[in-house]
């Protein structure tokens, strides 16, 4: 019995073009009856369509194959569905079959074995989470690397062919570099994609396959096609693996721009999922424990969607200069939907406080779940994510503290300092700001780009301070350029000169509104450039401002020996076309000097007490007016409140004498004052009346909070719960409310927020804390008590933890 069928004019074309190829179709269409229709209709399009929605079905294990340039549905795969709507508006009452193909699958690939344990640990990539659960592979490019694939038969190497395709990306393509297309070949190719057999054993064959050290580093997935030559004819199948590829840069890769040639390095700046971020100001900083956590669930993942959602060109993938770039742009919200929203307001309603976070892992997860900005970071977190998506990336990074940090907001490489004739600050004056410290990166690379010399460490910053083309991101800037004051070399390096090594120039308002200098200080700015120090490395000396023996000091590698000639060179170079005219006239000295004795620290809860001394070295009597004041500041160097301020109105001091004039600030002057980190400011401005001379300085120093204990055993074992204790003493003279903990370690735990009762002024906090060891090594567990009255009270200790 004949079937009735109602086609259309193209359809009559495809199926004429598919009498003349086969003979099978010959004898489908012999025992049919068409009637003709001539209207004009859209074509049938390739994929299965009903309506107007379109569904394309991944195939596995051979579900198409391919005759003669043309690609045909295996008869086991479902038939297509005709079902979209005629001009009419009415459906095609009638269903078209897929021919079947007249020759059926030869050689098929069974299974396919990414080996991920081997190839994992070769690949220095075992400790991510992917790879201990066996859901993808994880490969650095450059390197090499094996598979094993099962075939339903015995592979002839004189008739049989196997193609390796990798794509990467919604739409791969030849051009775009997105589809590579390899056949096995006997030669081992180096910097080149390729792919031979290792061992042949009949059905199972153990593949070699290379990857060029410029290869796009991303998510890329496996497509097998087994090719059979037959009767002049070559058919095709192809077999999609379901298992991801994660190609990471490879510093280990002697050819790929990353590379890094020691190991402690590597260890240190790939492979350490833990550190210290340096804060405090330039007389009083301290290492904060900070959990990177670049193996952890999700963060390669996390790593992975901010590249695909964000870098179009896949060039961009290949290159760490851009790649670079492009992260100290992802890892802020200011642009683009990045991870962290900035805000140093202090009100944080809404978000988290920047100063409870005490690792990235926590952030990176809530971003790559919710796939929303988190709120809220300041610089250090902006950093440590930063160092956790470059090292989770394979690109060697370290997070950087300059204390004393310049805020250029004008690019004149200078920061400016304003004052009245009363000598009291004009701050609503100042665009530019100090920072008591600011967290930036520095990341490991070669610049190609650039002239030769200039590789190695580069200067990149997530924080949003100033747009660079447009959007909030910063870098990579040559720390070689910085040094010598090649403020020209991209990028962004007059911006990170002038964070180290600008100049600070005081300027006094005229009550003619005419602006006078009335000074200039060389040697404030940049302080102490501190990260932290690699294993391996000897431990540095205890010194008076940091009892960190962790600390590497690598200010000799941002600048050179402060007031030496090379580094006044380097200043002026960069100054050339930048600076205001005139700032750096010396003038006659002056005959009396003063002298703002540095506090570095005072206990916080306690009073403290600036100091001035003054030495008339003239042999006339002086007459002195102007001010000593002292304000809460953020850690940004921005004012917050005035605290107290001493009046000089006409002081005299004899010949050849000298003075000390105090300022008394008590506990309850200063801690409904205060904010974010308890950073304070005490400034300076006199006026010698006689000779007109000024002298003018400002300084900081921070109020010191109580360190928390912890006690721990010393090791353990996985599986096995451990109990640790931790404890501090409230320093303040009233009680802690709304009191948390914040617990982390990385292998240890996972991340916990446990509150708190009330701590009474003056009590000993005491409580337990359960952990359970889920991976073997030295393992730190990281503490941070926060309550609304006293915050980020941490402590940190570290267990050897076994099978």
């Amino acid at each position: 019995m004949s079937k009735h069928y109602e086609i259309k004019m193209q359809d009559v074309t495809l199926i004429a073009t598919r009498i003349r190829k086969s003979a099978y179709l010959c004898l489908f269409l012999a025992s049919t009856h068409f009637t003709m229709r001539t209207r004009r209709s859209r074509s049938l399009p390739r994929s299965r369509r009903i309506g107007n929605t379109s569904t394309i079905r991944t195939r596995l294990f051979s579900d198409v194959l391919i005759d003669n340039g043309n690609r045909f549905t295996l008869s086991n795969f479902p038939r297509r569905t005709v079902g979209i709507p005629t001009s009419e508006g009415r459906k095609p009452i009638i269903e078209k079959e897929e021919p079947v193909p007249p020759v059926k699958p030869d050689l098929t690939v069974e299974n396919v074995d990414l080996n991920i344990s081997t190839n994992s640990k070769e690949h220095h990539t075992n400790e991510y989470s992917i790879s201990e659960e066996g859901r993808g592979l994880i490969v650095r490019r450059g390197q090499i690397f094996d598979i094993t694939i099962e075939l339903n038969r015995d592979y002839d190497v004189k008739k049989d062919d196997l193609k390796f395709v990798f794509l990467a990306g919604d739409n791969p393509s030849p051009t775009k570099g997105t589809r590579v297309s390899l056949i096995l070949s006997d030669k081992d190719t180096t910097k080149e994609w390729g792919a031979w057999i290792l061992k042949n054993e009949k059905k199972r064959l153990s593949i070699r396959i290379n990857t060029p050290p410029t290869c796009y580093v991303g998510i890329w997935k496996l497509q097998i096609e087994t090719v059979v030559k037959s009767d002049n004819k070559i058919i095709v199948f192809d077999m999609c693996h379901d298992q991801n590829i994660y190609l990471l840069f490879n510093p280990w890769c002697k050819y790929d721009q990353v590379y890094l040639h020691e190991q402690d390095l590597l260890n240190e700046y790939i492979l350490n999922d833990k550190g210290r971020i340096y804060v405090g100001n330039q007389k009083s900083m301290n290492g904060r424990k900070w959990n990177f956590g670049q193996f952890e669930k999700d963060i390669l993942d996390c790593a992975m969607y901010l590249l695909d959602n964000n870098v179009s060109l896949w060039s961009t993938r290949g290159d760490p200069v851009k790649m670079a770039r492009k992260i100290s742009a992802l890892a802020n919200g200011s642009d683009e939907y990045g991870v962290l929203e900035g805000n140093w307001s202090g009100d944080y309603e809404g978000g988290k406080s920047p100063l409870h976070w005490v690792g990235s892992i926590a952030i990176l997860q809530e971003y790559y779940k919710t796939k929303r900005t988190v709120c809220f970071g300041q610089c250090w977190v902006f950093s440590g994510i930063t160092t956790t998506l470059c090292r989770t990336l394979g690109i060697p990074a370290r997070s950087v503290t300059n204390f004393a940090s310049a805020h250029d907001c004008d690019g004149s490489i200078s920061i400016d300092n304003h004052f009245d004739v009363k000598g009291d600050a004009l701050d609503e004056l100042d665009d530019d700001s100090v920072w008591n410290f600011h967290v930036w990166n520095d990341v490991w690379m070669a610049r190609p780009d650039l002239p030769k010399g200039y590789g190695g460490w580069q200067a990149i910053d997530a924080t949003p301070q100033e747009a660079s083309e447009g959007i909030y991101q910063c870098g990579p800037a040559p720390l070689a350029a910085i040094k010598t004051g090649e403020v020209y070399l991209p990028f962004d390096t007059p911006f990170v000169f002038a964070e180290v090594n600008a100049d600070r120039v005081f300027w006094q308002m005229q009550e003619t509104g005419d602006l006078k200098h009335i000074g200039l200080n060389k040697h404030s700015i940049g302080k102490h450039i501190s990260t932290n120090l690699p294993t391996g490395k000897p431990m540095g000396n205890w010194e008076t401002f940091c009892y960190d023996r962790f600390r590497e000091d690598v200010t000799n590698q941002y600048k050179h020996q402060e007031g030496s000639n090379e580094e006044r060179t380097a200043v002026m170079r960069a100054n050339q076309e930048s600076s205001k005219k005139g700032i750096y006239h010396e003038g006659k000295p002056m005959d009396v000097q003063f002298e703002l004795l540095e506090k570095e620290t005072a206990p916080y809860g306690k009073d403290f007490e600036i100091i001035l001394k003054i030495s008339n070295n003239s042999k006339e009597i002086r007459t002195l007016s102007g001010s000593i004041c002292t304000s809460s500041m953020y850690y940004t160097g921005v004012p917050a409140k005035r605290i107290k301020n001493l009046a000089i109105d006409n002081e005299k001091i004899a010949a050849n004498k000298s003075k000390e004039l105090s300022l008394k600030v008590t506990f309850d002057e200063y801690y409904s004052k205060l904010v974010d980190q308890c950073h304070m400011k005490m400034s300076c401005m006199c006026t010698i009346l006689e000779t007109k001379h000024t002298y003018v300085d400002q300084d900081t120093f921070r109020l010191i909070k109580p360190e928390l204990k912890i006690k721990a055993p010393a090791a353990g074992k996985v599986g096995e719960k451990i109990k640790a204790e931790v404890s501090f003493t409230n320093p303040l003279p009233c009680a802690l409310t709304s009191s948390e903990l914040t617990v982390e370690g990385t292998g240890l735990t996972k991340n916990q927020v446990i509150p708190q009762s009330i701590v009474s002024s003056t009590q000993t906090f005491m409580t337990t804390i359960e952990i359970l060891p889920t991976k073997a090594g030295l393992r730190e567990l990281i503490v941070s008590f926060n309550s609304k009255e006293l915050e980020m009270v941490d402590g940190s200790c570290e267990i050897k933890i076994s099978e």
